[in-house]
């Protein structure tokens, strides 16, 4: 089977790589080697390639820059999906990673894979753009899998803002009035290479770790785990703080759990506990 992989340098993309099936032939392409806002570049290099299955890990992410660059994230986020949808041919697959800021945040359980989207941002709204796009065209065929609060050992993200600020600061603030689950892209990857070997999956798929906690809640984890392995010294306070006391520019959703039974149960997989799949990825930064 042959994959061809956009965003190859993202948190995703170079866990996909690492963690790729024996058997697979995987083309994996940066941002730089195929700009999905060129729709000819996408055709060209699509077409050379003739893959069974697109898995799609580019994105633009910046949330708080998409209110002033929305061009660019729309460009990116529902033009590039659509450069691919036509660039692919009727028996190619597309599995594309969405994200849970396709919702307002008002529910107060687990968000079901049907549920209706309502995005604050503009990031949220180009991506469910992009979803649109599949749904529209490539439905019969195409996963979409929505994500949240991804993290690795091997960029920057939360997980490496934290460990920074721990050891250069006296102590933090952080938001403790957003409730979500962190996502090891490790995690993810799997779930993505899941659903490539399994071709009847198709529709909206929901993939996190397993739990919920709150920014802060993130935070003070990551700093006992770092003081445990070894990465933190010393510990400092970390207090509590309302999304108010932190203005940014784009809103974000207050409750954007995602329920996941349903894909579980379609890939046959179940995801680790947030803390235990963070400990995992705490301990390899402990060890290089």
């Amino acid at each position: 089977m042959k994959i061809l992989l956009t965003g190859a340098n993202g948190q995703l993309g170079k866990q996909v790589q690492q963690l790729a099936p024996p058997g697979m032939q995987l083309v994996a392409l940066t941002s730089d080697q195929l700009d999905l806002t060129n729709a000819e570049q996408v055709q060209v290099l699509v077409r050379h390639h003739q893959p069974d299955v697109v898995i799609n890990a580019a994105a633009y992410t910046q949330v708080d820059k998409a209110e002033s660059e929305s061009g660019f994230a729309f460009a990116v986020n529902q033009h590039g999906v659509a450069n691919l949808v036509n660039a692919t041919n009727a028996n190619t697959r597309l599995i594309h990673i969405s994200t849970d800021f396709v919702f307002d945040g008002h529910s107060q359980v687990p968000y079901p894979t049907n549920a209706i989207p309502n995005p604050l941002s503009v990031y949220g709204q180009s991506k469910l753009a992009g979803e649109q796009i599949l749904q529209q065209q490539v439905s019969t065929h195409s996963c979409i899998i929505r994500t949240a609060w991804l993290y690795s050992a091997g960029s920057k993200n939360f997980l490496h803002t934290m460990l920074q600020l721990m050891q250069t600061r006296d102590s933090l603030r952080v938001v403790a009035d957003q409730r979500g689950t962190p996502t090891s892209a490790a995690g993810l990857a799997v779930a993505v290479w899941r659903a490539v070997q399994l071709p009847q999956v198709n529709g909206i798929l929901h993939w996190t770790d397993e739990g919920e906690t709150t920014w802060y809640g993130f935070a003070c984890e990551i700093q006992r785990l770092g003081l445990e392995y070894g990465l933190l010294q010393e510990q400092v306070p970390i207090h509590p703080i309302a999304t108010s006391d932190y203005p940014t520019p784009a809103r974000r959703p207050a409750y954007s759990v995602l329920d996941k039974e349903s894909t579980f149960a379609a890939l046959g997989l179940r995801a680790l506990p947030w803390q235990a799949a963070l400990a995992t990825v705490i301990r390899q930064l402990a060890n290089n």
